[in-house]
């Protein structure tokens, strides 16, 4: 079905400061949305199976290797666009997906410009909106929330993590978007921290990432039960971009001996610099 109004490209205030909204002239639905200067989210209206940005595409590829195929229960802390509430309403139809976003005034631009799905949004920060869900009532927890370009130091801790296994369900997976620069040292402090919780964790990332040529996102998925590792390595591996998953013993020796990250400690998080955006 054909929307009545299209977005109108421009400059929003928000809570957080200025979004702005800008057409992809490549693409005949494709929006992009910014968050003060940095990029947030990219939703193309007619096809939410089209990931532009690459951390994205990643995250999705652990989402379709979950099993079992089919519906589930999503919570989603960091709202943006809804790239991948979109995502998961349209490749496994009928799933319950809750987001938690705290710019009440963000929530309503999306809602009214960009159209998401008719899902729950709810208008907290990350820590209270965690903390009132039920046990065991979600089969999947996606992290992937920005104050600008960095992650929130409370949702990185261990603390924070416990939480999230008690939403979790025994099968169910938790899923990071990180973003860190060489020579990666937040990104295997949160490995560490998330490792010390769930007995089952994997990274994926492009493999540039991986050896410390550049700044960019790696994502972390975690579980109480085995992830679909060898699903997961085919698949990222044809993707586009490729990814490279890190595993097992390579994942031991990718977190080192790093201490869990513990509430109220000062933990330095990463910033992408300027020409990134640019």
């Amino acid at each position: 079905m054909k929307r009545k109004t299209s977005p109108i490209p421009g400059l929003y205030s928000i809570g957080s400061g200025q979004a702005e909204i800008l057409h992809d002239l490549d693409r005949e639905d494709g929006w992009l949305l910014s968050v003060n200067g940095v990029p947030q989210s990219y939703v193309d209206l007619s096809d939410p199976t089209y990931l532009d940005f690459e951390y994205v595409r990643h995250m999705a590829d652990v989402i379709d290797c979950l099993e079992p195929e089919g519906a589930i229960d999503v919570v989603h802390i960091g709202g943006g666009a809804c790239t991948l509430p979109r995502y998961v309403a349209k490749t496994r139809p009928g799933s319950r997906q809750i987001v938690i976003e705290p710019d009440g005034a963000l929530v309503e631009l999306v809602r009214s410009q960009l159209a998401p799905p008719r899902i729950k949004i709810r208008i907290t920060d990350g820590r209270s909106g965690l903390a009132a869900l039920r046990d065991g009532e979600s089969d999947l927890v996606i992290l992937d929330a920005f104050i600008g370009a960095r992650i929130p130091g409370d949702l990185v801790t261990l603390e924070f993590l416990h939480d999230v296994l008690r939403v979790l369900r025994p099968t169910g997976t938790y899923l990071v978007n990180v973003a860190d620069g060489p020579p990666l040292p937040f990104a295997r402090r949160l490995v560490a921290t998330i490792r010390s919780v769930f007995p089952h964790v994997a990274v994926v990332a492009d493999p540039g990432v991986l050896r410390g040529r550049h700044f960019g996102n790696l994502i972390v998925a975690a579980s109480g039960e085995p992830l679909p590792i060898e699903t997961l390595v085919r698949r990222s591996a044809g993707s586009i971009p490729r990814g490279r998953v890190v595993h097992d013993e390579e994942l031991d020796r990718f977190r080192g001996a790093l201490p869990p990250i513990r509430d109220g400690q000062e933990i330095p998080v990463p910033v992408p610099p300027p020409e990134i955006f640019t």
